[in-house]
């Protein structure tokens, strides 16, 4: 059983992660991965307009190109970390990066547009590399490295999507629009190969099988909720086709949840997801995905539509995407100052924080289209909200589920973020095209769709503020804490002394006349069989362990001399501590020994 140091204190987690003085080299190896997966996202946003022409069809044909990688990238990510749970989370992050490459050589062959689609649906499907390269992160490193770790790669969505933005516009202005895909394909394979040269495969596995059946089940009902999201301003709203498509995903999740409910290996854990905990950081990560998207589908738009129209900046791929570039590169500069303040408020405040600061830089944007300069402003302020925001779930979310969850827990939250993107995607397209201004016989988006957007993204991250608000403010809270300390100088607990955090289980480890046994390990195990938490009893035998939910649990004793022993034991949920007691048989040896003195 692990001990604790004498560095360890009262209501301190113990750390189940080999500290490792190495590995220097896994942060940016990851970081790189994460950021080139991410420049799928926006690698076409140069040449968008232009796609209708260059893959010889209508305008709605030509969204799919956008909108398959939107839908791949959110059915595989909760899929690709539950895999990386189970088989090695850097075989996973290779085979992503692997598809992705497959993909961008497919797009970079072929001028048609079902073929295109396939390969940039294929694309997509490397989305699950961000929750793999956090979960690589929490199992790879110690912990005074993880938090700014984790910022970094949480933020990579974002750096990605904004450094993308430059170079493909000058990639596109200078050179055949297919070159962009080979660049993807070749950062692919240099990330590939630095991912084998420097990222290990941690040897943590969570226990079970690939739940197949609740896979498909997610995958379809995905499929059904966000291809409606992401076309209904083109079938029309009310259509049939919207409606119905709606309609069937409600009924294929509902499905699919039961299911899992009664699965014993689920593809997602219903019940950890349900917990509050959970449960608000991802629906404030829907907000923030709302939010990110949105300035990625206004500003490029008004910095180069023609100063002709009254309010277009008239700047050309190259300069608009310059201008842009600053919300990813203060995402990335935001990650180390994300580190600090989290280590002293929590990621609840730095969650919070952030979202403010995106209010504040949409709100201020309102006024600030008038001149190229003040998109910039824009896109630092709001780049240093999102990277917060982005930086700081992650962390939440890892406060909350076990280790062996990480790449599935990490996948949804993702996920959460798609369903964000699509919904700004969707909801913003409408807005544009339904308050555009027609010049010169074309139809333009107009100055009202502009502010309308940016309202609509302040109202989602207002929204999101408030769900952040109910977050627990002490994540030790979510966690089994470690009251005890096996340093024999260490000040011991006492029976009163109350469970960190919202509660749990507190009482003594006696032997079978009733005396204390001193430095005794207990174990709290959850209905799964794994660990939830241990601490060590102090002299008199005392011992607290926070519970990380209500529940059956189990209760396990050890000590020198002793038989282990383990009782069931149930915490109601309701933040006061359960006392139970442990008694341990003296083993046989020492039983035969007392006997013959």
């Amino acid at each position: 059983m692990p001990q604790t140091t004498n560095e360890q204190h009262a209501g301190e987690l113990p750390d189940p992660r080999p500290r490792k003085a190495g590995g220097g080299g896994v942060v940016p190896v990851l970081a790189f991965a994460g950021i080139t997966v991410a420049v799928m996202q926006t690698l076409l946003v140069p040449v968008i307009k232009d796609l209708p022409a260059l893959l010889h069809t209508d305008p709605s044909n030509a969204t799919w190109v956008m909108t398959a990688t939107l839908l791949a990238g959110a059915v595989s990510t909760p899929i690709m970390g539950r895999l990386g749970d189970l088989y090695g989370k850097r075989k996973m992050l290779l085979a992503s990066l692997a598809v992705m490459v497959i993909g961008s050589l497919i797009c970079a062959s072929t001028d048609d547009l079902v073929v295109m689609i396939v390969g940039r649906a294929l694309q997509g499907f490397a989305m699950g590399a961000i929750p793999l390269g956090i979960g690589i992160m929490r199992d790879e490193l110690p912990r005074e490295r993880l938090g700014s770790a984790m910022a970094l790669m949480s933020s990579s969505i974002g750096v990605g999507g904004g450094l993308a933005l430059p170079a493909a516009a000058l990639i596109a202005q200078h050179f055949d629009w297919h070159t962009l895909f080979l660049g993807a394909a070749g950062l692919g394979v240099l990330a590939m190969a630095l991912t084998v040269v420097a990222v290990p495969e941690p040897a943590l596995r969570a226990p079970g099988r690939f739940d197949l059946v609740g896979a498909l089940g997610l995958s379809l009902g995905l499929v059904c909720l966000l291809l409606p999201i992401t076309k209904g301003s083109d079938w029309g709203w009310t259509s049939g086709s919207t409606l119905g498509l709606i309609g069937a995903s409600l009924v294929i999740l509902v499905l699919w949840g039961l299911f899992e409910l009664r699965s014993p290996a689920p593809l997602v854990d219903l019940r950890t997801t349900a917990r509050r905990e959970v449960l608000l950081t991802n629906l404030a990560s829907i907000m923030v995905g709302v939010a990110f998207y949105a300035v990625s589908l206004v500003l490029p738009q008004l910095l180069q539509l023609p100063t002709s129209t009254g309010y277009g900046l008239g700047q050309s791929m190259v300069v608009a995407g310059l201008c842009v570039a600053p919300l990813g590169l203060t995402m990335m500069f935001v990650a180390p100052l994300y580190a600090r303040l989290s280590a002293r408020r929590g990621p609840k405040v730095s969650l919070m924080l952030g979202m403010l600061v995106i209010a504040i830089g949409y709100g201020a944007g309102q006024g600030l289209m008038s001149a190229a300069w003040q998109t910039v402003v824009i896109a630092v302020v709001l780049g240093a909200g999102i990277g917060l925001a982005y930086s700081s779930l992650p962390a939440l979310i890892i406060g909350a589920v076990e280790p062996s969850e990480t790449g599935a827990a990490n996948g949804l939250n993702t996920l959460m973020r798609s369903i964000g993107t699509s919904v700004s995607s969707a909801v913003i397209g409408m807005v544009l095209a339904n308050t555009s201004v027609h010049t010169g016989g074309a139809a333009l988006p107009s100055m009202e769709g502009f502010r309308i957007s940016f309202l609509i993204a302040t109202g989602a991250v207002l929204i999101g503020l408030v769900l952040a608000s109910f977050l627990p403010s002490q994540r030790e809270s979510m966690r089994p804490a470690l009251l005890a300390s096996s340093d024999e100088d260490a000040p011991a607990p006492t029976a009163s002394r109350p469970v960190a955090g919202s509660g749990g289980f507190r009482g003594r480890v006696l032997d079978a006349d009733g005396a204390p046994v001193a430095r005794a390990n207990v174990t709290l195990i959850d209905h799964r069989g794994r660990q939830a938490g241990l601490t060590v009893a102090d002299g008199d035998g005392h011992y607290a362990l926070a519970a990380p939910h209500g529940g059956s649990f189990v209760l396990a004793g050890s000590a020198t001399g002793y038989a282990p022993s383990a009782r069931p034991a149930a915490y109601p949920g309701d933040g006061l501590p359960v006392d139970t007691d442990l008694v341990l048989e003296v083993s046989a040896p020492e039983r035969r020994t007392a006997v013959s003195s």
